[in-house]
């Protein structure tokens, strides 16, 4: 079953003939790596995926998260699965060696998470979750709490989660209405009591391992009992669902209120959490205790931190979930013989039936998924190799280019995110077409992957606010410099391309990114902010696609004069994704180019 999660031959190609995984090795920081042991762990993750956590995929979805008075009832198979994930190293495995980490390129190591997230997208949520809380730590929590909090974590001992979202609020973060009241100064940091209520909380309850280490944005009221309006009143603490054993060692008042029973991702525990309602009371008092990370009103700036990373996860997962569908989709097209192929006189029923892939329409589905499915994993490893190259540049002491690097990574968040999130479901929604009647019972995968992709198009953000995210702030920030290098970034493959056996490819990409920046431009002049984002979902899209075939002409590009079968397939692919994809792109900005007002100018009353 491993050969179909992912294709080993693509994901060599991208890692090493593509993006060049081997060059980061000139840094200092990954000097101690070689390709053996990049692919030792991409090899270790194949196994763990196809022997530990595909098994227990179908089981976690028909045996979802429970609570029985007491506990959150998990299957067994699952938090085995999530013990082998913790217990494998890979939670630590970009951080530096100094905090227990094997400093693997971002690039290998998203690489090599792809296999997990193939076989089993809602285990390796809990993992996903505790290295971006850990690593957020790392980067704006005290030693001490590094020390008390970040290193459990990074040990595979404790678990993370993030608890932004509110019952009330949804992604409206400025209207959360949690609390924290300043109690006292510890060694581990300003001490406050938390109470409010949190939503959607991946892995907010389980006994899989150690402790559950919480990062909570609340307010810190006024003087006078007030609690400061919009973001910029946000702080972040750390709420442990255990207090330490310096701090007493009780069961902090954090307690479950509910689980949310999911469309997809069911491995993993969805909660609705209360804090301080006073079912705990660690030493003697109601309140959830918490401890201040930096300073007051940081919050949302300090938990970007870890949204952005679980961003380019949420990418990840959405393009694997799409990747491994396409996979079974291929492999069923393959050997399922139905129907047969017109001929001159018409069918002649006296021939055997031919298999699905002998149809023409079937093999439109296919090439759309491959093109969705490689081109969503490309755009995700690229902005991965930007991190890379990004620490590089910061550790090199190039402050210039360590700040290029994060700009153009600014840029490409949302669409890290919402690209695959978008594309590689509809690669999801083909493959049960593929399967015909089979694709929408249990006893193929392709229904359960579906089910699994359709969250991510919200978590970590809806398409919407991605939309607004890129073009309300992205493309203009820093006097639009992110938006020049981006396309300075396109522009360079242009080059390579001109002249050669690419060129057709290379004029459809070129004359929508031309397109593109003259939109972008218009849109920027437009002073009303509701006007100019209003089809901001449509520009994502139209950003997302000029960004795919960008990474599919630099593919075919990296091919050189490779003429097998792989190389043949993936210029065909191109080929499909410039002559039937990039077009869309033309709708989408003749409206963007009118300001269209359509969606906006139309009233509650008229529905």
């Amino acid at each position: 079953m491993t050969a179909l999660l992912l294709s080993r031959e693509d994901l060599r190609f991208q890692l090493y003939d593509w993006l060049h995984a081997e060059s980061l090795l000139s840094a200092p920081r990954f000097a101690a790596h070689s390709r053996e042991t990049f692919d030792a762990v991409i090899d270790s993750c194949e196994r763990l995926g196809g022997d530990v956590l595909l098994p227990c995929h179908a089981l976690s979805d028909r045996e979802e998260p429970g609570f029985d008075g007491e506990a959150v009832r998990l299957p067994d198979a699952v938090v085995e699965a999530v013990r082998a994930l913790a217990a494998s190293g890979l939670v630590a495995a970009t951080q530096d060696d100094a905090v227990g980490g094997l400093q693997l390129p971002v690039l290998v190591e998203k690489a090599a998470q792809a296999w997990l997230s193939a076989a089993n997208i809602g285990a390796c949520a809990y993992p996903m979750l505790t290295a971006g809380n850990a690593s957020l730590l790392l980067a704006h929590g005290s030693p001490a709490q590094v020390e008390a909090f970040a290193l459990p974590q990074l040990r595979g001992e404790w678990t993370g989660t993030m608890c932004l979202s509110e019952p009330q609020a949804g992604s409206s973060l400025s209207d959360i209405t949690t609390r924290a009241e300043y109690e006292r100064d510890t060694p581990l940091g300003p001490r406050y009591r938390l109470s409010g209520r949190k939503m959607w909380i991946s892995g907010g309850e389980h006994t899989i391992l150690g402790n559950i280490v919480h990062l909570v944005l609340a307010k810190v009221p006024d003087a006078d009992g007030r609690l400061p309006q919009g973001t910029r009143g946000i702080s972040l603490f750390i709420v442990p669902r255990t207090l330490t054993a310096d701090e007493g060692g009780e069961r902090n008042d954090v307690s479950l209120a509910g689980i949310n029973h999911k469309l997809g991702y069911r491995a993993t525990v969805n909660c609705a959490l209360n804090f301080g309602e006073g079912r705990f009371r660690p030493q003697g008092r109601a309140g959830a205790v918490g401890y201040l990370v930096g300073k007051p009103g940081d919050g949302l700036a300090c938990m970007f931190h870890l949204m952005n990373e679980a961003r380019i996860g949420v990418g990840l997962g959405a393009a694997a979930l799409g990747y491994t569908a396409y996979l079974h989709a291929l492999d069923y097209a393959r050997n399922r013989p139905q129907g047969r192929l017109p001929g001159p006189a018409g069918k002649d029923a006296s021939q055997p039936q031919v298999p699905l892939v002998a149809h023409a329409d079937v093999r439109r589905m296919l090439l759309a998924q491959k093109c969705y499915a490689e081109g969503g994993l490309g755009l995700v490893l690229a902005c991965a190799r930007l991190v890379d190259e990004q620490r590089i540049a910061r550790e090199a002491g190039d402050g210039e280019a360590a700040a290029s690097k994060q700009r153009l990574l600014d840029l490409l968040t949302p669409v890290v995110k919402s690209w695959p999130s978008q594309w590689c479901l509809a690669g999801n929604d083909l493959a049960i077409q593929v399967h015909g009647g089979y694709g929408y019972t249990r006893d193929y995968r392709v229904e359960q992957l579906w089910r699994d992709n359709r969250l991510n198009a919200i978590h970590e953000g809806t398409h919407g606010i991605q939309g607004i995210d890129l073009l309300g702030r992205k493309v203009a920030m820093h006097d639009g410099a992110a938006f020049e290098a981006y396309v300075r970034m396109v522009e360079a493959t242009l080059s390579r391309a001109a002249g050669g056996g690419c060129a057709e490819l290379a004029d459809a990409l070129a004359a929508r990114l031309a397109r593109l920046r003259e939109v972008t431009a218009a849109l920027l002049r437009v002073d009303d902010p509701v006007a100019r984002l209003a089809n901001a979902s449509a520009y994502l899209e139209a950003f997302g696609h000029v960004t795919v075939a960008w990474v599919w002409l630099d593919q075919v590009l990296a091919l050189g004069g490779r003429d097998d079968g792989f190389a043949r397939g993936k210029r065909q692919a191109a080929r499909w994704f410039m002559r039937w994809e990039l077009p869309r792109v033309d709708a989408w900005l003749d409206r963007l180019a009118d300001n269209d007002d359509t969606a906006l100018a139309m009233r509650d009353e008229w529905f």
